[in-house]
């Protein structure tokens, strides 16, 4: 544990070297250096870098020669007017303040009694210092974005008091301590803003442990959940004394140390106890009304195997996460830490309370739960960089306060005119509508008060939807027998999927929505807004939709053949040949190469996996399910910040760290899906060993040894050209590459494929440059494969390699035939 101080200093050392800043250590009141746990405070007399501006202070010494405290508490300075430290070197960027308090006997104050604000940046850090009930050792520590050189620190006494202190800390933070995003409570979506909020630690927890200042990287305190664990009787603590891993890009010692996560508190269930409300709750006296920040540490180190550990965790009793998947998160790894941070509003009982329970994904066997670490933040404020300081915020307020006014009173006005036009319109009689009660009706018009569910990035749904594919709910009905459970051939998160035919005789597929599902609106609205812009021959129809009677529903083209997962495995249809199986990965890979290139704004799918890859009555593949999809302009050069959406097994782990969705997520799941396809087997499967439980990481290990012919389906096992396996090995495996940057285009992916098929149906080796093993006496000669420039974008339509244009329908577009036509390659 050693190694933790001298790393810091190491990191003061370089900070100081490279940006000519400074973090600050501040003996107050003393006359001389202080060593204090191995850092070395200054004195604040005599000083160049910060300096103090007090019209009245004094220096106060502890002259009790019996008295225990560490030296920096024996010095302190006192304020008897309004003062401040003014730092002129800070360092940019998210600063830790630190303030010690530590009251002594003293001639002429009663430390303890004092009364006083301390603020910086125009944000009152502290008020009301005597009601904070300052006895022994108090130290108030802040979280504060600094985006100038200058810094200055007020303490203000109140009437007829003063102020003091003893000891100030300032020093920049590893960037990684705060993230922009967290998830916020209510109403459920994600805060953005993080970096910029003024924050005080008002606890931190060790839960099942304690850890002390010098095991702590950063100087941390963290102590027991003892004292405020409410439910001890459900709580068992637990040790670990193996190593803690820490995967790339996910928590580091700065977000916690070790100690921290080594121990916890997990559930004590016995065969009495268990129930869905059993769970261990901490409970802690907050600011009512105030906004917290509420970051959770975890580390599995109670299970034995990957995806052994579901468990829901609690504010106030509203689920903050459900169904948490500690193995997942951490990347497949055991003993791996991961935090999550929560945005709540403290309630109105002074109490905010944190529980962690069993969840209902469990195996009743292995029912637990577990919590490592606790910090609960008070949010002071968001800080705007542009206005440092008091005065420029007062003046925003005045400026505020007067267009808020004016806007009151026009608002007023155009509401008093709506009303009157309303009763005059009561006279004329309107048609009953029709009584809801459960679905939650999709919104036409601008300002429906349904928005707040919607995509906040989509415009409003009467400007998104092309009312030209409204399917009246009569025709629906009748074709789906009235939702015939003999016609349902299917269920997901949207809803269920039945199979049906129209006045025409089309053969369709229905996806009827939820009912009352918030989430089904947004997917809905998503696939509409999608569908009904593009067509391609490898992606699924979107032939109409229905919103009467508040339904949500989606009709697509019938897939005859169902999904590339039913064929692969879980089901007795009938099994691919691997010439099957490369055409349908060819297909694939032309539908998710037009989506991200062949429209103004690239489409990602966010929700590749090889349930939503459907094959026709001829195995024609076709990408489905566009719920989850998002539009990003100029692809290669930005990334859309999202909330985390997809599926398990296929999730791009950059995308999850650093929640930036890119066209390379979708490289990366479709990685998995070549996997599968080889294997014939889930992206994940808990039941296996733990070292196959995931598909990418089992099948990346036998690629990197050269020996992925011992994974392949035992149904195509011999069928196999050895070249056309290594080529699609090699594709797979730059699909799952851990960064983005070092992942194919699927234009490159899609090239990549057809040249295996048609290696595999010719029985041609590599090319001499391409593979040095190959014999030129066993090749056969094919006519060569020109690979389109990168620098050239390309669609695929049906059969033709096309330029892009701005609009998606290039159906008028000027072709030429493309490798794809290659008839010996076919």
């Amino acid at each position: 544990m050693a190694i933790f101080p001298k790393f810091s200093l190491f990191l003061v050392l370089l900070r100081l070297v490279l940006c000519g800043a400074e973090d600050y250590l501040i003996a107050c009141g003393s006359t001389t250096p202080i060593t204090f746990e191995n850092r070395p405070f200054v004195s604040d007399s005599g000083r160049k870098s910060f300096s103090l501006s007090a019209t009245s202070s004094e220096t106060l010494q502890d002259q009790n020669s019996a008295s225990n405290s560490s030296s920096l508490y024996r010095s302190a300075r006192v304020f008897a007017k309004r003062s401040s430290y003014k730092f002129s070197n800070v360092t940019n960027g998210t600063n830790i303040v630190r303030l010690h308090f530590a009251p002594f006997p003293s001639r002429g104050y009663s430390l303890s009694s004092a009364d006083f604000t301390v603020s910086a940046l125009g944000f009152t850090l502290l008020q009301g210092m005597s009601r904070s009930g300052v006895s022994g050792v108090v130290i108030k520590e802040f979280i504060i974005p600094i985006s100038s050189n200058q810094f200055d620190l007020t303490f203000r006494p109140s009437s007829a008091s003063f102020a003091f202190v003893n000891a100030i800390e300032v020093f920049l933070a590893p960037p990684e301590l705060i993230a922009d995003v967290g998830r916020l409570l209510t109403p459920g979506d994600s805060y953005n803003g993080l970096k910029k909020q003024v924050l005080e630690t008002v606890y931190r927890i060790d839960v099942g442990g304690s850890t002390p200042p010098s095991s702590d990287p950063l100087r941390r305190t963290w102590v027991s959940d003892e004292d405020y664990l409410q439910t001890k009787s459900n709580a068992k603590r637990v040790a670990f004394s193996g190593p803690i891993k820490y995967p790339p890009g996910g928590a580091t010692r700065f977000i916690a140390p070790d100690n921290v996560y080594r121990t916890a508190q997990e559930l004590l269930i016995s065969n009495s106890t268990l129930s869905p409300n059993f769970n261990i709750t901490w409970g802690f006296a907050v600011r009512p009304h105030s906004r917290y920040l509420i970051r959770f540490h975890f580390c599995d180190i109670i299970s034995h195997a990957l995806h052994e550990l579901y468990f829901n965790v609690y504010v106030d009793g509203d689920a903050a996460y459900r169904d948490l998947d500690l193995s997942s998160l951490a990347l497949l790894q055991l003993a791996a830490p991961y935090y999550a941070d929560v945005v709540a509003d403290a309630q109105n009982t002074g109490v905010l309370r944190v529980s962690i329970g069993p969840s209902s994904s469990s195996d009743s066997e292995k029912m637990n739960a577990i919590l490592n670490g606790l910090e609960i933040m008070e949010m002071k404020g968001e800080l705007d960089s542009k206005t440092p300081g008091n005065s420029k915020k007062n003046l925003g307020v005045l400026i505020g306060s007067i267009v808020g006014g004016f806007a009151l009173i026009c608002f007023l006005v155009v509401a008093l005119w709506v009303v009157s036009k309303c009763r005059k319109r009561k006279t004329k009689r309107q048609p009953e509508a029709k009584e809801s009660v459960a679905w939650s009706p999709l919104p036409v018009y601008a300002g429906s008060s349904y928005s707040k569910f919607t995509d906040k990035t989509s415009a409003s749904p009467g400007h998104n939807l092309n009312f030209g594919l409204k399917i009246p709910f009569a025709e629906i009905q009748a074709g789906t027998n009235n939702f015939d459970e003999a016609f349902l051939i299917g269920t997901g998160g949207f809803g269920n999927v039945y199979k049906g035919v129209l006045n025409d005789g089309t053969k369709i597929a229905v996806k009827r929505g939820t009912p009352g599902s918030r989430q089904g609106l947004s997917e809905f609205m998503t696939e509409i807004t999608v569908l009904s812009k593009i067509r391609h021959r490898h992606l699924v129809s979107l032939i109409g939709y229905c919103e009467e009677q508040s339904e949500m529903i989606l009709v697509y083209e019938f897939m005859e053949k169902g999904s590339l997962k039913a064929h692969l495995y879980g089901s007795n249809l009938e099994s691919l040949s691997w010439k099957q199986r490369l055409e349908i990965c060819v297909g694939a890979a032309r539908g998710l190469h037009y989506l991200h290139t062949g429209s103004a704004q690239g489409i990602i799918h966010r929700d590749v996996k090889s349930a939503n890859i459907l094959l026709d009555e001829n195995y024609l593949a076709k990408v489905a399910d566009f719920g989850l999809s998002r539009s990003v302009s100029q692809l290669d050069q930005t990334h859309v910040s999202t909330n985390v959406k997809g599926s398990f097994g296929y999730l791009d782990p950059e995308y999850f760290r650093r929640q930036h969705l890119t066209d390379k997520s979708d490289v990366y799941s479709f990685g998995v899906v070549l996997f599968e396809v080889l294997c014939a087997r889930p992206a994940l499967d808990p039941a296996l060993p733990r070292e196959q439980v995931s598909l990418a990481e089992w099948a990346m290990h036998w690629q990197k040894k050269g020996m992925l012919d011992q994974i392949v389906d035992p149904k195509i096992t011999g069928t196999i050209n050895s070249n056309s396996l290594r080529k699609f090995g090699e594709t797979a495996e730059k699909c799952l590459a851990e960064y983005g940057v070092d992942r194919p285009t699927m234009g490159d992916v899609l090239w990549n494929l057809e040249y295996t098929l048609q290696l595999q149906e010719t029985a041609m080796h590599r090319e001499p440059f391409e593979d040095s093993t190959t014999s030129a006496s066993d090749s056969v000669s094919l006519p060569s494969v020109p690979r389109t420039p990168s620098s050239v974008t390309r669609i695929v339509k049906d059969d033709l390699l096309v330029k892009s244009s701005e609009s998606s329908d290039i159906s008028s577009a000027s072709g030429v035939f493309s490798q794809l036509m290659t008839n010996e390659g076919r």
